[in-house]
């Protein structure tokens, strides 16, 4: 008979929540995948477990880690996954082993609990009714410079993970990508001893973590970008032309022309007949 695998999630770094189901299924697991025993060892050894047996599954071993544990599995065997803080496979190891345990027809479950960008998201004070999660940013090069412009455009809430060492940097870039006043929550040591949440605008922002030292894991929340405002029918006329005279279709215009003035289909479309029939009106 086959086991299943676990996801458990760890507090973030409050010991108080720790949860009566979390302890209950670490202590029946048969294995536990964790990302360091050391670090691990020091949780379940406060949760009263002994002898636990460990796996380690981490960035770098995860991939090799996973036939070992669809072994056990299938033997019947029940494997627990927790990271060394929070939601497994949330910017931690954890998504790999999902696949490939679902790939091989074995069972998937979870405890659910402390995940730092939900708490980010509902302290912060920014509409929590759409948002995306970014991870870790890029550090450097084109693909950190092609988010943070996907970032500036975005219409939802944004939250991300931040390095201590990065984060004047990141919220400098953001300062120069986004309007400066467009709201954003700077949050560290979430549920520890010296949660700090820090609220206000992108420019101020950047001003304040410029100037203080920055220590432990940070969680930054930014507000959605606003709706631009739809461009008016000269600016629409004039990048239809702009397009056509570059041989374009009327089809692939229209298109070009809604993404740049930010107008409805239906109004650039109209103003795209209307300037092709004035073309064939004076041909003839």
């Amino acid at each position: 008979m086959s086991g299943q695998l676990i996801l458990v999630a760890t507090p973030i770094g409050n010991l108080g929540d720790i949860s009566e189901r979390m302890k209950v299924v670490l202590e029946q697991s048969d294995i536990i995948a964790c990302e360091d025993s050391r670090h691990s060892g020091r949780l379940v050894k406060h949760m009263g477990i002994t002898s636990p047996k460990y796996i380690v599954v981490n960035d770098h071993t995860e991939r090799d880690a996973c036939n070992g544990i669809i072994e056990a599995i299938a033997s019947g065997k029940t494997v627990a996954l927790i990271t060394d803080a929070g939601t497994p496979g949330i910017s931690d190891p954890g998504s790999v082993v999902v696949q490939a345990v679902i790939a091989a027809g074995l069972s998937v479950s979870a405890v659910p609990g402390p995940a730092a960008l939900i708490m980010a998201l509902i302290i912060s004070g920014i509409p929590t009714t759409r948002f995306v999660f970014e991870g870790f940013l890029p550090r450097s090069g084109r693909d950190r410079a092609e988010r943070l412009a996907d970032i500036a455009n975005e219409m939802r809430t944004v939250i991300f993970y931040e390095a201590p060492h990065r984060i004047s940097r990141t919220l400098n870039d953001l300062a120069i990508a986004c309007h400066p006043n467009r709201l954003i929550a700077v949050t560290r040591e979430l549920t520890k001893m010296h949660e700090e949440v820090w609220r206000g605008s992108v420019s101020a922002a950047a001003q304040h973590f410029a100037t203080v030292e920055a220590m432990g894991e940070f969680v930054v929340v930014l507000a959605a970008a606003e709706a631009p405002l739809p461009a008016d029918e000269e600016a629409i006329k004039e990048a239809l032309v702009h397009e056509f005279s570059n041989g374009v279709s009327t089809r692939d215009a229209v298109d070009a022309v809604m993404k740049k003035t930010h107008a409805p289909k239906r109004v650039v479309y109209a103003l795209a007949l209307l300037l092709n029939n004035k073309e064939v009106t004076h041909d003839k």
